[in-house]
């Protein structure tokens, strides 16, 4: 414990920049992941179970949990591929400086934990707010109420 508080206490927090120039088309998201899948369909598959795919690989049925509001997802088209770290966050955080090449990488990145699948609700009541302002709200009961608030 003690080490990764002296490692976070050596990094350097750099300002915060504008959005001036972002646009979410600067991050071509949901490449192309082989057999007509992308990468939304790939975190859809990965973090869900029993999940059933078409022949265009979208995911037609399966159980997905999601984490931000304890809701279990039964209807693919309620479950999203939320990128933890948005992409407005982002280009604030430095990734106006990316390559294009570098942006995609980021926003379509499965081997880090920078995508995850939750529920659309909590997905949008999140926007784009990053991880040091948004923490999502979990009821002891599992009843869903995303949105700020302590975890």
């Amino acid at each position: 414990m003690e080490q990764a508080r002296a490692e976070v206490a050596a990094l350097t927090v750099a300002p915060v920049h504008s959005m001036a120039g972002y646009s979410r088309t600067k991050f071509p998201h949901w490449a192309a992941q082989g057999k007509n899948c992308d990468t939304r369909e790939k975190v859809l598959a990965r973090d869900g179970q029993s999940v059933q795919g078409d022949a265009a690989c979208k995911a037609i049925s399966g159980t997905w949990f999601s984490v931000y509001d304890n809701a279990t997802i039964t209807d693919s088209s309620k479950a999203d591929a939320d990128h933890l770290v948005p992409l407005a966050n982002a280009w604030r955080a430095g990734a106006w400086q990316w390559t294009t090449e570098q942006r995609k990488a980021f926003a379509n990145d499965l081997t880090h934990p920078q995508l995850l699948a939750v529920s659309a609700s909590s997905n949008r009541a999140k926007g784009d707010q990053g991880p040091e302002a948004w923490k999502p709200r979990r009821a002891p009961s599992g009843a869903p109420t995303p949105g700020p608030g302590p975890m």
